[in-house]
């Protein structure tokens, strides 16, 4: 696959994260339980590239729980955690045992102020330029 092709179509930097640091919670739209655990290996303004415990189709719509290793540490809860709604579009691998990487483009994000939370992470200036 041609690199700069890839490069090319990402409307966002993205930013590489530590997976053991940076856990991930899924859920599907039917289910109302963050329920699918797992890590996150990189992201951007716009999608997420990580890893659950099983394997979610590509088109599939889920809810995500990404809760960054940095995030401010005076925040309590639910405000430590950044909470999108999602489709998956890659899966890698499925027939392998898991865990099972896979890709998600953000279509919204859930709570007012997420968007805004995320992108002061990213200004800090903690989180390298991912390749």
């Amino acid at each position: 696959m041609n690199t700069q092709r890839l490069i090319d179509r990402r409307q966002f930097p993205r930013f590489a994260l530590e997976p053991m640091y940076t856990p991930v919670s899924a859920r599907l739209l039917d289910s109302e339980v963050f329920n699918i655990e797992g890590n996150a290996y990189d992201i951007s303004e716009g999608g997420l590239r990580f890893e659950l415990d099983r394997p979610v189709a590509p088109g599939t719509k889920i809810a995500l729980q990404i809760t960054l290793p940095t995030m401010n540490h005076e925040d309590i809860g639910p405000g430590r955690s950044v909470f999108v709604f999602a489709n998956v579009v890659w899966l890698e691998d499925e027939d392998q045992p898991g865990p099972y990487k896979m890709a998600a483009v953000f279509t919204h994000f859930a709570r007012a102020g997420d968007r805004e939370r995320l992108l002061r992470q990213f200004a800090t200036g903690r989180y390298r330029a991912a390749a």
